[in-house]
């Protein structure tokens, strides 16, 4: 099986992260990343994002189509949710784009959201 094509493309709009009732951050220069039939995922530049509310952890991940990701948890008054952000510092060229971005993963507790 190869891998899956992806397309990244600027977000429409202007996007907002919270987390535990907390701004995370907002941004009109946020990408949007498809990957094959998956939903497509929001990613944030660094400059937008609060990232006093981010402790790096020590998970790491690999996906062929972009690379390894390092991931966050998000530190918020009320509870620390475990890796919950991640980042390609270095992807692979077709991911090229998202390099140093930030990206979500969407929870109970945690939304993304076009504002």
């Amino acid at each position: 099986m190869g891998k899956k094509k992806i397309t990244i493309r600027k977000a429409d709009g202007n996007w907002s992260v919270r987390a535990g009732g907390a701004v995370l951050g907002e941004s009109a220069n946020a990408l949007e990343l498809t990957e094959g039939t998956l939903p497509p995922v929001i990613y944030f530049p660094r400059d937008d994002i609060a990232m006093a509310f981010l402790d790096e952890s020590t998970l790491t991940t690999h996906c062929p189509a972009k690379g390894d990701a390092r991931y966050f948890s998000i530190v918020t008054k009320s509870r620390t949710i475990d890796n919950a952000v991640w980042s390609y510092e270095d992807p692979v060229e077709e991911a090229a784009r998202i390099k140093g971005f930030l990206a979500f993963d969407q929870s109970d507790v945690v939304t993304v959201e076009r504002i």
